[in-house]
Formats: C-alpha cells, structure tokens, sequence
C-alpha cells in the first residue's frame, strides 16, 4: 500500500484491495480512506459514509419549496393527468 501525501489516504491495487476487503472496511470504520487503482490509475474512492444531516435534508426541502408553482394546474389536473399516462 503506497501512502499518500494527505494524511491518512492511501492507495491500493484492486487485487489487494480484494483481498484484504474486510482489513480495509475496518479501518475506513476507523476514518481512513483509500484510493482504489487499477494499473496505477485511480478508479474508485474507499471511504467512510456519511448519512445526510437534518440541517440538509431540511435546507434541501425548504429549496424545493421555494419553486414557484405551475399556475393554471389544479392538483385535479395534475391527477388527471398521471392517470392518463398510466392508460
């Protein structure tokens, strides 16, 4: 495993990171994170998951909300219209 210049991400082959696949889930448990290459070139990022905050889902909502509505629909139309497509 080649380490990189930024802390703690390394890289690694793709046969190596098959192999040692539940060395590597374990330390991105831990935090690490690893660039996954295949003939040296990088294909894929191993790295821990984050579930979306509260304070995201709840700006990401009030975004969509913030969309001016189609005028001139009713919901009854708009309901027409989707049992129409499904004809």
């Amino acid at each position: 495993m080649n380490q990189v210049d930024r802390g703690v991400e390394s890289s690694i082959g793709a046969f190596e990171a098959k192999a040692q696949l539940s060395r590597l889930l374990r330390a991105v448990e831990q935090g690490e994170h690893f660039t996954i290459t295949v003939r040296g070139r990088p294909v894929a990022d191993l790295v821990p998951h984050r579930s979306p905050s509260s304070e995201g889902v709840a700006a990401a909502i009030e975004a969509l909300q913030a969309f001016p509505r189609i005028r001139g629909v009713s919901d009854a139309d708009v309901t027409s219209f989707v049992a129409e497509g499904r004809r």
